[in-house]
């Protein structure tokens, strides 16, 4: 019968736990959460803060997931399918919009950034691969929550509030996907930050399942028209997603 080494289960442990977080942990909520004495979990973090695989905030001692977990990664991500067919189509996006360009995919009710595409300017921009987005407060969010089975009244339960226009109530968030389903794209206006705007687009696989979302991000003085997404930018979005689509074999009906 195989045998697991202990401390690495609970380090995977730890690490999954820690990706799933919309913010760092304290110990005590890890050592809780986990059902492990602190001086274990304190053990642990510290091996994996030696390896970058955990940071620890200074000022508040709480834990979060370090760089060099994206290092690791970069070989899974360099392999993904939806990464590789939208790289080409995304820098294409990003320089028509004048944007910034993201690639995403559903991940345990969050939408992961596999793909980020900087805005062609010269302004300083941090590059988000890997970062967990909320579903129900940005516009690659919401297509991933209205074409990914995910149920409204699930996300409301846990919806953090981050501006005054965040939609964040299960009726809201259900008048958003019949919308996002009927009209075939979304988007956010200061629902996640304030002054900045989304608009994203579902990618299909051959089978016409969504198995991602492409989206622009950009400044609401940019992106917006009259306090609504200019459907320029909107049509160059829906583009590129259809593009990817057929680069992953979708054939839509006639």
């Amino acid at each position: 019968m195989a045998k697991y080494i202990q401390s690495i289960e609970r380090a995977a442990e730890i690490l999954k736990l820690l990706a799933r977080g919309t913010q760092p942990y304290t110990l005590a909520e890890i050592s809780a959460a986990l059902d492990l004495p602190k001086p274990t979990v304190v053990g642990i973090l510290r091996t994996l803060q030696s390896v970058d695989f955990v940071d620890q905030d200074t000022e508040t001692s709480r834990y979060g997931l370090g760089p060099g977990l994206l290092h690791v990664g970069a070989r899974y991500l360099d392999g993904n399918e939806l990464r590789q067919k939208a790289i080409n189509w995304s820098d294409a996006l990003a320089a028509r919009s004048r944007e910034s360009v993201r690639i995403a995919t559903l991940h345990h009710h969050h939408a992961l950034v596999v793909h980020h595409v900087f805005r062609p300017d010269d302004t300083y921009q941090t590059l988000t691969v890997g970062e967990l987005l909320p579903l129900h407060a940005t516009a690659i969010g919401k297509i991933l929550m209205a074409y990914g089975g995910v149920l409204p009244e699930e996300i409301a339960e846990k919806a953090t509030p981050y501006t005054p226009r965040t939609v964040a109530s299960t009726e809201e968030l259900t008048d958003e996907v019949a919308r996002i389903r009927s009209q075939g794209w979304a988007d956010e206006i200061e629902e996640y930050i304030v002054g900045e705007t989304s608009i994203a687009a579902p990618i299909r696989d051959r089978q016409g399942i969504v198995v991602g979302a492409i989206a622009i991000t950009g400044a609401v003085e940019r992106t917006c028209t009259d306090g609504r997404s200019r459907m320029d930018l909107v049509s160059y979005v829906r583009d590129s997603a259809r593009a990817i689509s057929r680069e992953l074999g979708f054939i839509p009906h006639a």
